[in-house]
């Protein structure tokens, strides 16, 4: 349990809760504290599916500046390494994560949405990388995984602007999947990852690495990663009950343990 932020389990779902007043500022702190409650989920079986939210006012409306603010490049250099594979830890929960957005996500804040695999976003949230309007660019995964997301031309006019962007044009871009009234954040959060949280565990896992790891290939070698992990599935008591229940009973009847 960190100072800032900590992990809460019910019902297979984890949330990754962000919690330092006002606004979530991402200081190196926090960045640690992430990766460790991010290893935490990761390693624990009975977490199937994973929430990253930051309470009812605000997601993570970026970067700690004034810590930044101090430091120079020999120091920074080695920070940003941190830095990223504090998010990183993140994109790789090897289970369904979504990020819960409320208020803002803006710099970091966004760079640590990016790394969940789906976004609800409030009504009155608004997102952005407005790193530019500091003289400097993202560093946590902006640059990276918001034109894999979006697509280059959009993820330029953000980084290159550093506008902000509300929900109802995120959602038109690719760049939030759910929106909803201000309230309803969380629970729509955890109810798009409810339905994996009985799902086979291992199957969702290879799913997920199979897809992050293909993007990053070409398509020669992200096949061949797909069918590693395919065949490797058929060492599963999971794919055995899953084709027995569907021989026996129909599909989406399975009882799925995770092995």
């Amino acid at each position: 349990m960190g100072e800032f932020v900590r992990v809460e389990s019910a019902g297979g779902i984890a949330t990754i809760r962000l919690d330092r007043p006002k606004m979530n500022a991402l200081n190196a702190q926090v960045q640690d504290e992430i990766a460790e409650a991010a290893a935490q989920v990761s390693a624990d079986d009975a977490v199937r599916a994973v929430i990253l939210y930051g309470g009812m006012r605000v997601f993570a409306a970026g970067a700690d500046i004034k810590e930044m603010a101090a430091m120079g490049y020999p120091a920074m250099a080695v920070r940003s390494a941190a830095l990223q594979a504090s998010f990183t830890a993140v994109a790789d929960i090897p289970k369904p994560v979504a990020a819960a957005v409320t208020g803002y996500a803006l710099g970091g804040g966004l760079e640590l949405a990016l790394c969940a695999d789906f976004r609800v976003l409030g009504e009155s949230a608004k997102v952005g990388q407005p790193e530019i309007l500091l003289g400097i660019i993202p560093g946590a995964g902006g640059t990276q995984r918001l034109p894999r997301l979006v697509g280059p031309a959009k993820a330029k006019d953000l980084i290159f602007s550093g506008r902000m962007v509300k929900a109802a044009e995120a959602h038109a871009i690719g760049l939030a999947d759910l929106v909803v009234p201000d309230e309803g954040v969380y629970e729509a959060a955890r109810g798009l990852v409810q339905r994996y949280a009985a799902g086979p565990a291992l199957a969702l896992r290879a799913a997920k690495q199979a897809i992050d790891h293909g993007l990053d290939v070409d398509l020669a070698t992200g096949l061949e990663i797909e069918r590693i992990q395919f065949a490797a599935l058929f060492a599963t008591d999971d794919q055995r009950e899953g084709m027995r229940s569907f021989l026996e009973n129909g599909p989406g009847k399975a009882q799925f343990t995770g092995s």
